[in-house]
């Protein structure tokens, strides 16, 4: 099975992941739930581990997390974060079943997780919180980087859909690809918020659009 694959991942593919690590514990969750496909599950997993390794703790904001996948695998990877957030314009109707399965498996996440619908920039984020997105498709990813900034909050974004006539590219496109320039224009807006930036990519078999960009305030103490 390839790790782009857009197919959901159902029982049938429960054979694919027949190990005892994490992920392939989170992966037959998923695969009995039946509600995503498997390019999600491998964008989720490699975002989370990469961001874990820098950032520890606090409120997991997931925004325009879809079904909360990210928000689920955070919580796993790290238990002081005492609570993750789930935010989307539009919640998933089965987004609920896809819970259900990963709290089966790991009790200790019941009631630790929130969804809600609403427009992301109704959302409070406080200066704790570790603000994420992954795939926020276009114009949204600029939202989730506003929002970690004005409560000085770490952040943490995988882009994608880049909209090159409203994003701001810095005049940079004439050098390099419009998403890239895009992107830069991103880290620098961090930089000269006074962040601190990382940036790190995801295995590109899994998506081309694989860069992750990650920023904390420089006072932030690991």
């Amino acid at each position: 099975m390839k790790k782009s694959t857009k197919n959901r991942l159902t029982e049938k593919q429960l054979a694919e992941f027949p190990g005892n690590t994490l992920f392939e514990k989170i992966a037959r969750a998923v695969c009995r739930a039946g509600t995503l496909p498997g390019k999600e599950l491998y964008e989720s997993w490699e975002t989370a581990r990469r961001v874990r390794r820098k950032y520890r703790g606090g409120r997991i904001m997931d925004l325009a997390g879809g079904h909360g996948l990210l928000a689920h695998i955070m919580l796993l990877l790290d238990d002081t974060s005492p609570e993750a957030v789930v935010a989307d314009s539009r919640i998933p109707k089965n987004a609920s079943k896809l819970s259900a399965s990963i709290l089966k498996t790991w009790p200790r996440l019941r009631h630790r997780i929130q969804y809600i619908e609403t427009d992301i920039d109704d959302v409070e984020i406080l200066p704790d919180d570790l603000v994420m997105s992954v795939h926020a498709c276009g114009m949204l990813t600029d939202q989730v980087i506003t929002l970690a900034l004005k409560a000085g909050a770490r952040v943490a974004v995988l882009p994608c859909c880049h909209n090159i006539e409203l994003s701001d590219t810095n005049g940079l496109e004439g050098w390099i690809d419009g998403p890239l320039a895009v992107d830069v224009t991103r880290a620098a807006k961090l930089r000269a918020a006074g962040y601190i930036v990382i940036t790190r990519a995801i295995p590109e078999d899994i998506t081309p659009k694989n860069r992750l960009l990650m920023g904390h305030p420089k006072e932030y103490i690991f």
